[in-house]
This record gives structure tokens, sequence and C-alpha cells, in this order.
């Protein structure tokens, strides 16, 4: 038992820095952001929150400058400014927009946003007990196995679930009848909305596919439903 003590206080740390960590996200969220309405987008959301069965979809603004979608563990959607700021500025269209929140919805109704806790705090977590358990059997290089390990799990992982989310999200849209094409053409722009000029890390240590890659799932998953239709 004594032999257990560490790599027992090891998991207990892990799981106490992951509470803390999404803790602190939640309260980050709620102070830095606010019910976000706009005319152009209203209708679109109407139309998903009727396919969807529900009253209406909420959408949160989030006040930083990153472009990016949010999906917290209890529900909530988020848009960050730098995203809203790209749409008002005409860049991203409000189809384009929509395909954002439905995205994350799809992040949401699939369970991924609660199990991620939005920014991996539990992968910080995961790596301290992992890194702290390697380390008595593998002195020196048991914290950069265990980075490696980690990060390795948490980005397939990640892949795997935008991959759900944007299945979710096809879905939705075309039974909305906003269809896909805005969907498409955002993957298409969102490397120049985000600043990147394209990874040479390699697909399998990405935390999001390739754009080409979610672009084909989508179009061959609308191949096997015009297959059922016909």
């Amino acid at each position: 038992m004594i032999r257990l003590a560490p790599i027992l206080i090891a998991i207990l740390l892990g799981y106490l820095t992951w509470r803390f960590s999404a803790w602190q996200t939640a309260k980050t969220l709620d102070r830095q952001s606010e019910p976000f309405a706009d005319p152009g987008l209203a209708p679109l959301l109407e139309r998903m929150a009727e396919a969807l069965g529900v009253r209406r979809i909420q959408v949160q603004l989030y006040r930083i400058r990153p472009v990016n979608g949010l999906a917290a563990p209890d529900g909530r959607i988020f848009l960050t400014q730098g995203f809203v700021d790209r749409y008002k500025s005409g860049d991203v269209s409000a189809e384009e927009l929509a395909t954002v929140i439905a995205h994350e919805l799809g992040h949401v109704a699939l369970g991924h946003s609660r199990r991620r806790m939005i920014d991996f705090s539990g992968q910080n977590a995961m790596r301290m007990a992992l890194g702290m358990i390697l380390s008595r059997f593998v002195p020196g290089l048991g914290m950069w196995l265990a980075n490696m390990l980690t990060s390795l799990l948490a980005a397939r992982l990640s892949r795997q679930d935008e991959y759900e989310a944007d299945a979710y999200a096809a879905a939705l849209l075309t039974k909305a009848g906003i269809g896909t094409s805005p969907q498409k053409s955002l993957f298409q722009k969102l490397e120049s909305l985000t600043g990147g000029a394209g990874s040479p890390v390699p697909a399998w240590l990405m935390s999001h596919p390739h754009t080409a890659d979610r672009i084909a799932a989508i179009e061959a998953m609308e191949r096997r439903w015009s297959r059922v239709a016909g």
C-alpha cells in the first residue's frame, strides 16, 4: 500500500487540478460573455431551432479576439468577438456563422464539450498524474513520455470529435434548409480568418483535421444521403 501511495497522490492531484481548471474556465466565460443577438442571424437560428424541435437557440458573445466558436459543458454556445467582428466586416456571411453554431451544437449534443471541458483542462491534469507515475518507472523520461502520450491522445480524440460535430452540423443545416455550402465555404476561409499559413505538423498530431479532409467527409456523407434518397 505504501508503494501505491505516490501513484494515488498523483491521481488525486491530477483530479483536483482538472476540477480547478474547469471551474476557472467557467468563471472566465461568465465574466467575459454576454447574450448575442443579430437580426441577420436570427432567422437562421429560428430555422435551426425548429429543425431541432426546441424553442430557441441562445448564443453568447465571448469577448476575446481570436476567431473561434466554443461549446461549454453546460450546453452554452459561444462565438468569440473576433468571429463576430469578421462577420460584421463582411468576411463571413450569416449562413457561414450559423454553421459555426451548428457545429458547436453538435459538440454539446454528442457530449464532446463536457468531456473536453472546452480547453482540454483535463489534459494538463492527466499529463501531471501520468508524468509522476511514469517517472517512478522511467526516471528522467517520465514527464517527456507523459507529454507525448497525452498530446497524441488529445489530438486523436479532438479530430474524431470535429468530424462528428461536422456531420451533426451538416445534417442539422440540411434539415433547416440552409444546406452545407456555407459550411464548406467557411472551412475554406478558416486558415485566413485565423491567421494560419498552413501547418507543417502531421495530421495525426493536429487537434483539428485538415480542411480538405473535413470537406471531403461532408461530401462523402452527402453522396450517401443522395443514394438513400434515390
